[in-house]
């Protein structure tokens, strides 16, 4: 059941998905060579619970961590650990907070240290993918014709869209109906309402679409070992005009 939210619940999912936000600024700054993921994590407790919010994710179906700390292969739900980042690392950094039982989520992918053009190039499409995707969620449009540009995008930069994973509907729930997938072809699914807040979320495979999860349940790789890029912000539906982003600063 998809569920409109009042403008009082949005107001409070902005204040979530702005603490969300800040948190992953400093994360972004504090990314560099030497730092482990666990600094990572402890880092955005810190600064999540020092806004008065709580992580979203600690807790969740037993994930362990405030953050999810995906490096290259690594395509979602990496558990920080004490890993230590490299020159030329990508990463993407996932995190959800909770405010007045409200959630906030979004992500971000990050290049450490000095950029390498290939993995560069595939952060700025995925990056560019999920704002074509969000541009297309206003009143009238269906679901599939935010899931049907996100996917052209990143086809027609010659790589893939993951499918196991999709973006979704949010409010109380960190996860709520509908789903958004980030594939299909357009003018399918519900039609976009006043009211729907949702967490549009590509994962782009810079090799083939396949992905695997690793024996502690959680981190899902690429299975060809090809690097892989996610941004995810948490929109509001207007009743017209473009979408409000929630989660970004």
């Amino acid at each position: 059941m998809i569920i409109l939210k009042t403008p009082d619940e949005i107001a409070v999912m902005a204040l979530a998905s702005r603490v969300v936000a800040e948190t992953l600024a400093v994360l972004t700054k504090a990314v560099r060579p030497g730092i482990t993921t666990d600094e990572l994590d402890r880092l955005a407790e810190e600064e999540i619970r020092s806004r008065g919010a709580r992580p979203a994710f600690k807790g969740y179906r037993s994930y362990p961590k405030t953050l999810c700390a995906s490096v290259n292969e690594q395509v979602v739900h990496g558990i920080p650990s004490k890993r230590v980042l490299k020159e030329g690392d990508i990463i993407g950094l996932d995190l959800g907070a909770i405010v007045d039982g409200f959630y906030g989520d979004s992500a971000v992918t990050v290049v450490v240290g000095q950029a390498i053009e290939r993995s560069a190039r595939l952060v700025r499409v995925t990056e560019e993918a999920m704002y074509l995707g969000i541009k297309q969620a206003v009143v009238g449009h269906r679901l599939s014709d935010i899931s049907h540009v996100i996917q052209q995008h990143v086809e027609s930069a010659g790589y893939s869209v993951v499918t196991e994973f999709v973006g979704h509907g949010i409010g109380r729930q960190l996860h709520e109906e509908p789903q958004v997938p980030n594939y299909g072809k357009p003018g399918q699914g519900p039609r976009l309402q006043a009211g729907m807040v949702l967490a549009i979320e590509p994962m782009v495979n810079m090799g083939k679409a396949a992905v695997k999860v690793l024996e502690d349940r959680w981190t899902a790789v690429t299975a060809d070992g090809s690097l892989s890029a996610h941004f995810e912000h948490t929109i509001a539906i207007q009743p017209s005009g473009p979408p409000r982003i929630l989660s970004q600063l």
